[in-house]
């Protein structure tokens, strides 16, 4: 497998430690522009398929009928951090569904948003799944199976009809046979999918200009990706890459972060994807990858990336909170 270093570790003007990965950068026409590293590298993309897999939310019409606004379809995209504007909206979700919250199957979790763990804490309150940074996304899986008819209890195996659709649904966007898609299972219990880096580059490619997949796919691509760039503080939270990246780049990218450091990102302007995979699956690399990667491909401004300047050079600070190294991005993409 071929690698390439992204990331310098700096600590006292030495590098301390180095990450290193792949990147593919694909137009919606399915041409490889640019990589480093193995750009087929097959990946499970995590949280960072999330928008693919709200697809079926849109397209069965559980959406319209259970009357979920942009904010609403932004958070079933989400990896959210358990902030009140997360949990109240999966409640009232659920609510005008008439399911309720113990359905969800994404099991339990300390929730990112530290101020939630502590308020949980001093109220002796026991967390459960609404808590977890997958609800979101669960609760679309809950309210198509429920406007599909079908049983709500077991909607997370793979066998069920929710899980078959997100699986025709990846496949058909990123073109990749089902047969040849491999399946694990995800940290909140449904099943995930690996692809190669290139092919979810695409994906993300077709959602940001989506005519070619037909009417229909393209009215629930444009659906889900302005949802998630008009809504972004749904996608993350207060402080998460995610929502602070969007918020700065005013509405033209789209992106999603994964756990084991995945990274996709889709332009509205020019129709390009891009994926990102940090190969030791340190999370703490992908960010500042992701906005090296947009800078280079002259994506994001200067003004822009001065906004998400502490994910682009992250500071290391010791116990003291003292600043003693920091992160910086090492690579030039490779013109294919």
């Amino acid at each position: 497998m071929n690698l390439s270093k992204l990331v310098d570790v700096y600590r006292g003007g030495r590098v301390e430690s180095s990450h290193f990965g792949h990147i593919a950068v694909v137009n919606s026409d399915g041409k490889l522009l640019y990589s480093l590293g193995d750009p087929n590298r097959v990946t499970y993309a995590r949280s960072s398929v999330k928008p693919l897999q709200t697809i079926p939310v849109v397209e069965t019409g559980a959406a319209d009928f259970f009357e979920m606004c942009e904010s609403d379809i932004s958070l079933c995209c989400a990896s959210h951090s358990g902030e009140d504007q997360h949990t109240d909206r999966v409640l009232a979700i659920l609510g005008r569904a008439g399911i309720e919250d113990t359905s969800l199957q994404c099991g339990t979790h300390i929730p990112h948003s530290q101020d939630t763990y502590k308020k949980l804490m001093a109220e002796g309150k026991d967390l459960t799944p609404l808590y977890s940074n997958c609800s979101g996304k669960h609760t679309g899986m809950l309210v198509t199976a429920k406007y599909m008819g079908e049983t709500l209890e077991d909607y997370y195996l793979p066998s069920h009809p929710v899980q078959q659709r997100i699986l025709k649904a990846i496949s058909e966007v990123a073109e990749y046979p089902i047969e040849k898609i491999q399946m694990g299972t995800d940290g909140c219990g449904v099943p995930v999918h690996a692809l190669p880096l290139e092919r979810f580059a695409y994906a993300f490619a077709r959602m940001a200009r989506p005519d070619s997949m037909g009417e229909e796919r393209a009215k629930a691509a444009n659906r889900i990706t302005t949802a998630m760039m008009n809504y972004p503080e749904m996608v993350g939270g207060t402080g998460r890459f995610c929502t602070d990246f969007m918020n700065a780049t005013k509405g033209r990218l789209f992106g999603k972060a994964g756990a084991e450091a995945v990274y996709l990102i889709g332009d509205r302007e020019t129709g390009i994807g891009i994926a990102i995979k940090i190969e030791d699956g340190n999370g703490r690399a992908a960010y500042p990858v992701a906005l090296e990667t947009l800078r280079q491909l002259n994506f994001i401004s200067e003004e822009q990336l001065n906004k998400v300047m502490h994910h682009y050079r992250p500071v290391l600070k010791n116990a003291r909170q003292e600043n003693v190294g920091e992160m910086v991005p090492s690579f030039s993409l490779h013109k294919c």
